[in-house]
């Protein structure tokens, strides 16, 4: 079992950017498949980066892609998340979340574990 937080969401303007941490428990993060998402009001949570278990193999939908980095230092059992360019649009709580598995997950329903989220605002 894996427990999960977020920081460094926080109030940026448009075109600033941020980098969001994730803080895993345990000894066997680098076993885990990880994921950041996003959640704006009223409406679905969708995948905004996935990483594999060695950080070697990333996935960006094409609303971030070319913006946003994700990144994973398993010595420290720590999942990032760099942010760029961002938009109003960014505007959301984002999560992190865990899978003890190996390859690459883009759909909420494969990951078990999940952090409490951080608000990210942007402002235009």
């Amino acid at each position: 079992q894996v427990q999960l937080v977020e920081s460094g969401g926080g109030l940026v303007q448009a075109g600033g950017s941020l980098r969001l941490s994730c803080a895993a428990s345990g000894r066997t993060f680098s076993r885990y498949a990880m994921g950041w998402f996003r959640q704006a009001p009223g409406k679905e949570r969708d995948l905004v980066a996935a990483v594999n278990w060695s950080g070697r193999s990333t996935y960006f939908p094409d609303s971030v892609k070319g913006r946003f980095t994700i990144s994973r230092d398993n010595a420290k059992n720590t999942l990032y998340l760099q942010m760029n360019s961002l938009k109003p649009d960014d505007t959301a709580v984002y999560y992190c979340a865990a899978v003890n598995a190996m390859g690459l997950f883009t759909t909420t329903r494969s990951y078990d574990y999940w952090g409490q989220g951080t608000q990210v605002t942007v402002s235009s």
